[in-house]
């Protein structure tokens, strides 16, 4: 069986068909299988940027360290390839760091490589051609975005950094500050998956010296710096397990003078969200007044943080929550919803609201405030609900309602 499956298993790879691949392992296929050219299959996924695929082929046991005929194991294409989302994968699943590729370099010396290296001249390089390179974005699993570069048949993602970033942590490599300051200001998209690994990098070290360099950042005239300091706050009060909650006061002692006068609706972003993670009380007032901020994801995040002022009756939070029922954006309709159940059962002003959003034209607010009726047994939003079943993990309404079937029978 497995010598008569190798070419569709290699077929199945390369034409992303997730389903085959799936039926072909069970039948026997080896997730080894390496192509006419000496390149395993797990190599063609990563070639592919078929993060789904990889893990497919790494959960039916296939090599992390298999390498292609070129020497490359599937660790090194991900660096070469500019796919972080593939890496972090790869390395979190054993794959070895200290593999070198045939000019003598290790994962770490890889990635350093191409961040140093002018992307674009290396793909002309070694695709032999001059023409232009086609652009696009595309985004990754996790939901960050990075620029994807193509030149005839090579295409290379701009995640060289964010990958650099995460193997010298991995590597025990304290980077300096402002080094990673300077890699994300390089990408003035903030949601590229570099803002968050060296944000996320930096909130991990709790010391005042990283601190004081973030709330330093509050005073730049760049926007991307200030929001570079803030998300590293942020992050570090929201990664934190420590009981007593260190971070949560001097977060709120920075942040409520920092949103009150912040011009830049992206920085205002991070400072609404830090706010709503903290239980401070002071946070509430400003981010009753935040619900109404120009900016939608700002609405969005002051409203979640909403919810414990609501749940005990606040009556200006709660109608904060619903006033925003009408807002123009349907994500914060949705949050909106998602903030009003949280009122008390007693509360016919917030039920009625979420009563009145089942006719809501966005097919998710509908279905948000039929769960929060359903899940304060009142059954005026059961015939949405009752329209979507059954729903498998992959519906974006499965958990709402394996919530709203826990509640009603334990």
């Amino acid at each position: 069986m497995k010598g008569t499956t190798v070419k569709p298993l290699i077929a199945a790879v390369r034409n992303r068909d997730a389903q085959m691949v799936d039926i072909l392992l069970r039948a026997g296929a080896v997730p080894d299988t390496a192509d006419e050219h000496g390149t395993p299959v797990l190599c063609l996924a990563v070639e592919a940027f078929d993060l789904p695929m990889v893990k497919t082929l790494l959960d039916e046991s296939a090599r992390p360290d298999r390498a292609d005929a070129f020497g490359r194991t599937p660790l090194l294409r991900a660096i070469e390839l500019g796919s972080y989302d593939i890496t972090n994968l790869l390395v979190s699943r054993g794959a070895h760091m200290w593999i070198k590729d045939i000019e003598g370099r290790d994962a770490l010396a890889l990635a350093r490589h191409w961040h140093e290296t002018d992307v674009i001249a290396e793909i002309r390089r070694k695709s032999g051609r001059q023409g232009p390179v086609d652009r696009s974005t595309v985004s990754s699993d996790s939901g960050f975005v990075c620029e994807q570069l193509s030149l005839g048949s090579l295409t290379v993602r701009t995640g060289h950094a964010a990958i650099l970033t995460d193997l010298e942590r991995a590597y025990g490599i304290a980077t300096p500050f402002d080094e990673l300051l300077s890699r994300a200001l390089a990408e003035p998209n903030v949601d590229h998956e570099v803002w968050w690994v060296t944000t996320a990098t930096l909130s991990g070290r709790h010391g005042p010296t990283t601190w004081n360099a973030a709330a330093a950042l509050r005073e730049r005239p760049n926007p991307l710096e200030r929001y570079f300091g803030a998300e590293v706050i942020r992050l570090t009060n929201l990664f934190d397990e420590s009981d007593d909650a260190p971070f949560g006061g001097p977060l709120v002692d920075l942040f409520l003078p920092w949103v009150a006068n912040e011009p830049d609706p992206r920085v205002t972003r991070v400072l609404t969200a830090g706010l709503a993670d903290t239980s401070d009380p002071r946070r509430e007032e400003p981010l009753t007044t935040l619900t109404r901020h120009i900016d939608s994801k700002v609405r969005q995040a002051a409203l979640s943080g909403l919810r414990n002022p609501i749940e005990r009756g606040d009556r200006e939070a709660l109608s904060a929550a619903i006033e925003r029922t009408t807002d123009d954006d349907a994500a914060v309709r949705g949050q909106a919803c998602r903030a009003l159940g949280s009122a008390p059962i007693h509360d016919h002003g917030a039920t009625d609201a979420l009563a009145a959003c089942l006719t809501d034209p966005d097919e998710d607010v509908r279905v948000e405030a039929a769960v929060r009726l359903a899940l304060r047994d009142d059954p005026r939003g059961d015939e949405i609900l009752d329209s979507l079943r059954p729903t498998d993990e992959e519906s974006p309404y499965h958990w709402l309602l394996y919530d709203v079937s826990r509640h009603r029978h334990g």
